[in-house]
């Protein structure tokens, strides 16, 4: 449509030309879907060197993935969603429910990571000081052999996990550090427009803005030529250049010769943990703009809180 190109040269003029773009990039993305999945089906592009498709596909597939055409794709998407919710309330309280109990889900499954952590590390001293072996093999039949030092620093990779796939379990269940001296004393309705406030200007643009780079970042170890976020600002065309040469080189160097090699994984993580804050914002958004609206009888409606089943650890939990 052309239309960023003729904004104007004014902010409001660029976000409306977006916003205005936004249904057609939607419509046609659904409607061409090979333009930028066409290298789905291949394992990998190193054998298909000089197929223009596959590379344009994958081309296309990052640089939109991190563009302003698919913020404002999402913003178009939340606007309406929004706007209709505001007179059918119950489409709000289903995206709520929804995206909270994807978080609690996500959140209880990646949790196992830290029994996990802590296995290893009890497998790691017994192997390491006990036994006093140089490598730790698991598997049956055919096993998954590694130095200790591996496992060792492969220990940082369930932490991660933890920290990126649970934080919106974590902050479902109230679990963040918050500091309340203005936030606790004030009115009911008050919290919810200081929430609805945080949600969208504090949590939205810090994740998009790691997302942005995130993605560039994550890429740029996958695939060679390396892309980064400055490619962002280039023409599409210049980056399809570049097509013939693609091919998927996952980057697995450690920092130490036996050590851990799989960083790409930590760079998938902080991806995912962008688009997980995204979702979590959003779903507060909504419960505080409909706690604030039906009153104070609604708060914490459907909200799916763990139960400890002890009266003092239930009194601790509160307290932080």
């Amino acid at each position: 449509m052309n239309l960023v190109e003729s904004w104007g040269g004014t902010f409001i003029g660029w976000v409306f030309a977006h916003l205005i773009e936004a249904p057609f990039n939607i419509v046609n993305a659904i409607l061409n879907p090979s333009s930028w999945l066409a290298w789905v089906p291949y394992t990998s592009l190193s054998d298909r060197i000089g197929d223009q498709a596959a590379g344009e596909s994958l081309l296309r597939f990052i640089y939109y993935g991190a563009s302003w055409e698919l913020f404002f794709a999402l913003l178009f998407l939340f606007i309406v969603y929004t706007f209709i919710g505001m007179f059918r309330k119950s489409l709000l309280w289903s995206a709520v429910r929804g995206l909270e109990a994807f978080g609690n889900v996500t959140g209880r499954l990646f949790a196992w990571a830290g029994l996990l952590m802590v296995l290893q590390q009890i497998m790691i001293v017994f192997m390491q000081r006990i036994f006093a072996v140089p490598e730790i093999s698991v598997g049956f039949g055919s096993s998954f052999s590694k130095d200790v030092s591996w496992w060792s620093e492969e220990l940082k990779l369930y932490n991660a996990i933890i920290v990126c796939m649970c934080v919106s379990y974590t902050f479902i269940q109230g679990g963040h550090v918050r500091v309340d001296l203005i936030y606790a004393p004030v009115k009911f309705r008050v919290k919810k427009i200081i929430d609805m406030f945080g949600s969208l200007i504090f949590m939205v643009p810090t994740a998009v803005v790691t997302y942005f780079y995130g993605w560039f970042f994550l890429w740029r170890h996958l695939v060679t030529p390396k892309l980064s976020a400055s490619d962002a600002s280039k023409d599409l065309d210049q980056i399809l250049v570049k097509a013939r040469a693609l091919k998927f080189n996952v980057e697995t160097i450690g920092f130490s010769p036996n050590g851990f090699n799989g960083y790409f994984l930590f760079k998938i993580l902080l991806v995912l943990f962008t688009l997980l804050v995204v979702l979590q914002a959003i779903a507060f958004f909504y419960r505080s703009y409909l706690e604030c609206v039906e009153g104070q009888d609604s708060e914490n409606k459907y909200l799916d809180k763990d139960v400890l089943g002890d009266p003092q650890a239930e009194l601790v939990k509160e307290i932080h």
